[in-house]
């Protein structure tokens, strides 16, 4: 009879734990694709911003999460504004999650002048915009690829268009699109050149830095030993 008992109160404390890791896995998966993510930066298109080496929690909520299998998108909180930081879908390579900033939505005249960029005529105060390479993505591929998309969004004669990094447009946002920006101007691929990005590719936006390392430090182990404490929960702005 102990015997029997021994094996019951096993069976009944194992039934217990496969609850609670099952319930446990059931929440991770509804967070997972309902609110939250979590999302690493891996490249400095977005500094000083965000860091290579930021680890971050991103809102998917706010803009409306995918339901999976149907694909369908629920209720949006609010639409994405200028000036928001999105984590989106390539438009170029599936699969990949890119961060940048809104620049521009339907509607906006965009170009730039000189390295500024302008909104519907006007001067953008950009507090969060870093200049620190001028000569990146200069060379000729680059450049024919801003020309060969942006032309046909382009105010103006186009016969003689020759945009480079610093200074294109006009252009004009169309519907349903937007047009993104890494901080790091002079080097971030970007909108610039890959074009316009269609609001169903956004995902979300950064919510916090939970985790911050110098993945560039001369320390063995950066991941442990070059921790960018201060970078602990800050909200990306």
């Amino acid at each position: 009879m102990a015997e029997i008992s021994k094996t019951r109160s096993f069976a009944h404390w194992l039934w217990d734990w496969t609850k609670s890791i099952a319930f446990a896995l059931v929440v991770w998966l509804f967070l997972r694709t309902f609110l939250i993510e979590a999302f690493r930066i891996p490249s400095g298109s977005m500094e000083d911003t965000l860091l290579v080496g930021d680890f971050l929690f991103v809102n998917k909520l706010l803009y409306g999460a995918e339901v999976p299998v149907i694909g369908k998108r629920l209720p949006a909180v609010r639409e994405p504004v200028r000036g928001d930081v999105l984590v989106f879908d390539s438009v170029e390579e599936p699969g990949l999650k890119v961060v940048k900033r809104l620049v521009g939505v339907p509607g906006d005249t965009l170009s730039m002048e000189g390295g500024q960029l302008y909104r519907n005529s006007k001067a953008v105060d950009e507090p969060w915009a870093r200049h620190s390479n001028p000569g990146a993505y200069a060379d000729a591929y680059y450049r024919a690829k801003m020309r060969n998309w942006q032309v046909e969004y382009l105010l103006g004669d186009s016969s003689t268009y020759a945009p480079d990094l610093q200074d294109w447009g006009p252009i004009v946002v169309p519907p349903g699109k937007y047009f993104m920006m890494g901080d790091n101007r002079d080097d971030s691929y970007d909108g610039r050149y890959w074009g316009f990005l269609p609001r169903e590719n956004v995902r979300g936006r950064p919510l916090v830095v939970y985790f911050s390392f110098d993945a560039n430090s001369w320390k063995p182990l950066p991941f442990f030993t070059a921790i960018r404490w201060g970078r602990f929960f800050t909200i990306p702005r």
